[in-house]
């Protein structure tokens, strides 16, 4: 049995010889000159599937109409009627209001009132785009006033 034994090592040995030999080969092979590299297809191959782009579009001042403003700026609160805001179309939370007139609902949107900060919030807002978004609002609950038309 020990006449064995040197023979099964002398064939480990040659087997892990020639395994290394190979394995030179295919590395010695595949050294060379580095393949081109298109960057731009391969830019284009990882892209994701689909992107969002996101585009802010804004109204110059002066420019927006009352729904738009309310729709912006007021709906917030006036369309849950939180913070005490009457809410939008809600004839009995603007009886009282719509009596009083538009002169003095522009004045207390201008002024600010209860939790309502001046201009609603909307610092940019012109004074004529302050009475356009007035009457909107108010006409939704049953106002007959005039929107100042946009030029």
């Amino acid at each position: 049995m020990s006449d064995h034994r040197p023979q099964l090592t002398l064939s480990r040995t040659r087997s892990a010889v020639v395994a290394t030999a190979a394995l030179s080969v295919v590395l010695v092979a595949g050294c060379g000159k580095a393949p081109e590299v298109d960057h731009e297809l391969t830019a284009s191959l990882i892209q994701p599937v689909a992107r969002v782009e996101i585009k802010v579009a804004r109204e110059e001042p002066g420019r927006r109409t009352g729904e738009q403003i309310y729709s912006n700026v007021c709906t917030g609160c006036h369309a849950a009627g939180a913070l005490g805001a009457p809410k939008t179309g809600d004839a009995g939370d603007w009886e009282a209001r719509l009596a009083k007139g538009l002169e003095a609902l522009v004045a207390s949107v201008t002024n600010g009132m209860g939790a309502m900060p001046p201009k609603g919030g909307g610092a940019d807002l012109t004074d004529t785009e302050i009475v356009r978004a007035t009457a909107y609002l108010a006409n939704t609950a049953g106002g007959s006033f005039e929107e100042p038309p946009v030029e």
